[in-house]
């Protein structure tokens, strides 16, 4: 795995933007209670910021929804268009409608990736991995984010609030988004994959 940098935070910019029934997210300058402020304070300096802005597509149920409002901030802060599918309140929700609508985003190829957040990320991901083309990963540590992307092109991460710190999480959703897949046999297995969806 590459090193993180170490350069300072850039100045942050966020976007607004209607589009249909979703919207780019508004939030301020990466803050979060949780992990005391600001990351621009001193705990985001390690973060890439040579990756290629992405759109993605980013969703979550209730019990997902701090954790997805922070993961999403990072991404706009580092430069990529977060495109938000609910929920956007605190109120109870049924985790399946979020995922299909991430999921099917990509599927169209109106997002390139997407993240999906809930209590525990597995509900998420079995949700999301029942739409053709989508390989969803529910993840909790940095390794397995990076070998999800490598060795099975994931486009999909999955999170859970109640078991993943926001520290650490941020951390899996840049090892995640700065893993390349590495083809060769893995692709092979990828397209067996795909057999399995016919």
């Amino acid at each position: 795995m590459s090193s993180f940098f170490s350069e300072a935070a850039p100045s942050l910019i966020f976007q607004k933007q209607a589009s249909n029934s979703r919207r780019i997210f508004p939030f301020s300058p990466i803050h979060s209670p949780r992990l005391g402020g600001l990351y621009a304070a001193g705990s985001a300096e390690w973060f890439h910021k040579d990756k290629i802005n992405m759109r993605i597509a980013i969703g979550s149920d209730h019990a997902g929804l701090n954790l997805k409002r922070e993961t999403a901030a990072l991404l706009t802060s580092l430069g990529h268009e977060v495109v938000e599918f609910g929920t956007t309140q605190s109120d109870s929700v049924d985790y399946p409608d979020y995922a299909e609508k991430v999921a099917k985003a990509i599927q169209s190829g109106d997002c390139t990736m997407g993240l999906l957040v809930c209590g525990t990320g597995i509900g998420m991901s079995i949700a999301a991995n029942k739409i053709k083309g989508i390989r969803a990963a529910a993840v909790s540590d940095c390794f397995t984010a990076q070998a999800t992307r490598e060795h099975n092109d994931s486009n999909v991460l999955c999170l859970g609030e109640r078991t993943v710190g926001p520290g650490l999480a941020m951390r899996i959703v840049d090892t995640w988004l700065n893993a390349a897949f590495l083809g060769g046999r893995h692709q092979t297995r990828v397209d067996m994959i795909s057999e399995l969806e016919k």
